[in-house]
């Protein structure tokens, strides 16, 4: 799978070097980059701000930064608010879900393998789109599991955005489509699957709009939480079978 945990390794470092209080381009060394308003240690760790505030943030380890360069974002020329159409919002509509967990699994499964993605980033982005639940519908009436807007479904071949598989089919598509056009930056792919690609074009990175960064911020926190444990418990069953 092409996406990875942008986590990956853990080392001791002099961390007041790398505190910084000024928007810059921070380039992983598994390929990502993203611009960060500022970051700051916390204890092994470096987080890396998507804002002004310090809710909103992606932790790594030190080793993972390869490189960093100063960046001026654009000015803004309207308010800086949520654009009027995005593919997501919070659902609001909450029929009774029926897809258990297994069934889930396997369809996310199916749709990684299809379009080489990560089942657990697929899971991530299903758990901040819908929670989990195959009927919830938006204010802006984005709809499904991985809240499809009925335009971005029609055009992706979904005739049924409450159908589990077609509405999961349809989001990795749109989600793989978005990481060929950001050239696998999955910030920016995220960015886009929340606000659009032309918010992201202007704004030449993650918008500055509250929802999306924490949309950003929340996926990938979610997809390195899942990664960890993934390879956690592929470790411990490599001891155990070692024993025997």
């Amino acid at each position: 799978m092409r996406i990875r945990c942008l986590s990956v390794s853990c080392a001791v470092l002099a961390l007041a070097a790398l505190t910084a209080h000024a928007a810059e381009r921070v380039t992983l060394r598994n390929g990502y980059d993203l611009v960060c308003d500022h970051r700051a240690a916390d204890g092994n760790k470096v987080r890396l701000f998507l804002d002004s505030g310090d809710a909103n943030f992606i932790e790594v380890d030190p080793s993972d930064i390869a490189s960093t360069q100063a960046f001026q974002p654009p000015a803004p020329q309207t308010p800086l608010q949520s654009p009027t159409q995005t593919p997501t919002q919070t659902p609001i509509q909450t029929k009774t879900a029926t897809l258990r967990q297994q069934d889930l699994r396997q369809l996310l499964a199916r749709a990684g393998s299809e379009h080489d993605l990560d089942v657990d980033l697929l899971a991530s982005v299903v758990r901040a789109e819908s929670g989990g639940n195959p009927h919830a519908v938006s204010r802006t009436g984005a709809r499904g599991l991985m809240q499809l807007m009925p335009g971005t479904a029609a055009r992706l071949g979904v005739r049924d955005s409450f159908a589990a598989d077609q509405n999961i089919g349809g989001g990795a598509a749109y989600l793989d489509a978005m990481l060929k056009r950001y050239h696998d930056n999955l910030a920016l792919a995220l960015a886009a699957y929340n606000a659009g690609p032309a918010a992201v074009d202007r704004w030449h990175g993650v918008p500055p709009y509250r929802e999306t960064r924490t949309y950003v911020a929340r996926v990938i926190h979610e997809f390195n939480k899942r990664y960890a444990a993934r390879q956690r418990a592929g470790t411990a069953a490599t001891q155990i079978a070692s024993t025997r």
